[in-house]
């Protein structure tokens, strides 16, 4: 790793946190979830407060990294943050409101957990309904928002530990590798040995009814 362009690209993940300073926002919090598309298990939103002077090395898209590698991370965000807070939406509430509602849910939640509350707020993909603190979505913001890329580790992490759970009490789904997604292996045990309790049935998959 070139540690010069690492820091350099670090430096720029933390451009719209450095705008928020110089309007006078000092404690912003990032927020992202994990678990939108999966067929199985709960939705997990993380909200995390970074101080600008920190840099840790390879916060990214927790999609862009290895597992091993974001655990790694988690560590930092964990030793780093000066606040970070994590909810988990079982898939009972996920059925009977919608992964939408759910997942809004998880994130308000993850921000009120906070030790401290935030003064601004940054969220991956689109505005958080009916909170009282100001916010920005950002398109893809998981890359190219560090307290927002912190959040979507600590939501990919914990959602993870919750499947390889899951994965020791219904190991026909694979759910240690596929993490509840619809892959060909995970459709093929779904055919073969029906739904589990944690299965979306509120999801469509072509050729089954959930």
């Amino acid at each position: 790793m070139d540690l010069e362009k690492e820091q350099a690209r670090l430096c720029k993940l933390y451009d719209y946190e450095r705008k928020l300073k110089e309007k006078g926002y000092t404690l912003v919090a990032g927020v992202d979830e994990a678990g939108r598309g999966p067929l199985a298990g709960p939705v997990v939103a993380a909200a995390v407060i970074l101080p600008l002077d920190t840099q840790i090395i390879h916060l990214k898209d927790s999609k862009k990294i290895s597992e091993k590698k974001r655990e790694k991370v988690y560590e930092s965000i964990k030793n780093s943050a000066i606040a970070f807070a994590y909810d988990v939406i079982d898939v009972q509430y996920i059925d009977n409101h919608n992964i939408l509602n759910a997942t809004f849910a998880a994130m308000k939640n993850a921000i009120n957990k906070l030790p401290v509350k935030p003064d601004y707020v940054l969220v991956d993909g689109h505005e958080i309904p009916d909170i009282d603190i100001p916010q920005e979505a950002i398109i893809s913001g998981d890359g190219t928002c560090a307290c927002i890329a912190a959040a979507s580790i600590v939501a990919k992490v914990e959602r993870d530990k919750i499947m390889r759970e899951y994965d020791l009490m219904y190991p026909q789904y694979g759910f240690f590798k596929n993490k509840g997604y619809g892959t060909k292996e995970h459709i093929n045990s779904i055919k073969k040995y029906g739904f589990s309790p944690i299965h979306r049935k509120s999801f469509s998959i072509k050729g089954l009814n959930m």
